[in-house]
């Protein structure tokens, strides 16, 4: 019986997700035959904790589900272990790249990764706490369904469980390894504000994106696809496509990845920085994987404290730090792009290769990062309020943020070259002592 990890970051009440997402790990045992360990990796104070965890406890017991409820306490015993057995170099530093004391949507779900190796499990499957599922019928509407259908499989055996198939011959008989599908609702992102305020400001700002050469045209339409994800229309019936898949299509609350994945290649763990997490979409793409493209998309809302007025400078300076990261990460992607089949290594993603890469971009001229700074600053002044607050606090950390953008690629080079050894200590690392 193959092992999977259902997986739920969370550094915020989120009780009825748990419950839903435990359903959903009932369904995937009782349908597809696996065992499911279902992972709730929760950073939230001590209260919430506690209140998650009666929330644990009163989830229906089902067979071949195994949940592991772990607060931060418990992630940090397990990463210490590991550690300790992979004998690294700087153990500290690894540490505060795995579970920082600020928010990182790549560590979060780096832990994610090592706990399933440590639990044998050969796939992560990802949800978030703000986000549900669909419903159809009075029925929700899980992703795993289509999940277990495809991954892991031959891609030329996947395809007599998909719609259509849109994938090169050559490509058969890769791995499929990746499945994954967006989201409806609410933008990704938290600025659906400054566009009912401004639409002249809103592209300005969302263009910062894009790469510093590209035209007028094509910045105006990367701004219309912007963190819209699959739209308002809610789900009526499955439609899936074997295909090298889209990174633009897919939303890391709905994502699964094979072992061949996330046991080859972090994500990149900087802090207060949104995308941090969707690297693993580029590389997977650019290497020429195969994967599932579906529509069982999950709901995105926003949850109050993004409405409050620190949650509102917390969440903008994680966007800025992602428009920042840019600079790094477009290069990066072109010569992954570049590499394509050069990028894997017996079928499977080199490390090394992607490392090279970001070191290169470690040396780019930070100018167009200095530029898209003033465009912040002068675009946020003009809205006034709290945008001209948040304005002037980009301009008195302006140093500050341009040399994290520089830190944080270097943090992750440093995790690419610990993570083999990492995986392999995991596997010897016990994760039940420490559930809760």
């Amino acid at each position: 019986m193959h092992r999977i990890c259902l997986t739920l970051p969370t550094d915020r009440a989120c009780s009825a997700t748990i419950a839903a997402v435990g359903e959903e790990a009932a369904h995937a045992a009782r349908h597809f035959g696996v065992e499911v360990h279902l992972l709730i990796l929760d950073s939230c104070d001590e209260r919430t904790v506690a209140d998650h965890a009666r929330t644990v406890a009163a989830l229906p017991e089902a067979e071949h589900v195994v949940v592991h409820h772990l607060d931060e306490a418990a992630q940090r015993d397990f990463l210490r272990g590991a550690i300790r057995r992979a004998a690294l170099p700087a153990p500290d530093r690894v540490l505060g790249l795995m579970l920082p004391d600020d928010v990182s949507y790549g560590a979060c779900t780096n832990r994610a990764f090592l706990i399933a190796a440590a639990l044998g499990c050969r796939s992560v499957h990802r949800r978030d706490s703000d986000s549900r599922y669909q419903r159809l019928d009075g029925r929700p509407v899980f992703p795993v369904d289509q999940e277990l259908t495809s991954l892991g499989r031959r891609a030329a055996d996947a395809a007599a469980g998909v719609s259509e198939v849109a994938l090169a011959p050559g490509l058969a008989s890769r791995t499929v390894s990746m499945v994954g599908a967006s989201f409806i609702g609410e933008l990704s992102v938290d600025i659906g504000e400054i566009q009912e305020l401004d639409k002249d400001v809103y592209h300005d700002v969302v263009s910062l994106w894009a790469p510093g050469h590209w035209s007028p045209e094509r910045k105006r339409e990367l701004v219309e696809e912007s963190f819209r994800g699959a739209g308002l229309l809610p789900f009526t019936g499955d439609h899936s496509t074997l295909t090298v898949v889209d990174p633009m299509r897919v939303d890391m609350c709905n994502v699964s990845f094979h072992r061949d994945v996330y046991e080859r290649l972090p994500l990149p763990p900087a802090t207060a920085t949104i995308g941090s997490d969707y690297f693993l979409l580029h590389a997977v793409h650019d290497a020429g994987l195969p994967g599932v493209l579906h529509n069982r998309h999950i709901e995105n809302y926003y949850t109050g404290e993004r409405r409050t007025h620190a949650g509102f400078l917390a969440y903008q300076t994680r966007f800025v730090k992602f428009l920042l990261s840019m600079l790094h990460f477009h290069h990066v992607y072109d010569r992954m792009a570049e590499a394509g089949p050069a990028l894997l290594d017996d079928g499977r993603l080199d490390p090394a290769v992607v490392a090279g890469f970001l070191a290169e971009s470690v040396r780019l001229d930070p100018a167009e990062n200095e530029r898209r700074l003033d465009t912040v600053r002068t675009a946020y002044g003009r809205l006034g309020g709290k945008y001209a607050e948040f304005a002037r606090a980009v301009t008195a950390g302006r140093q500050r943020l341009l040399d994290e953008a520089r830190r944080d690629i270097e943090d992750f080079v440093l995790l690419i070259e610990c993570w083999r050894a990492l995986v392999g200590a995991a596997r010897d690392t016990d994760v039940r002592s420490a559930a809760r």
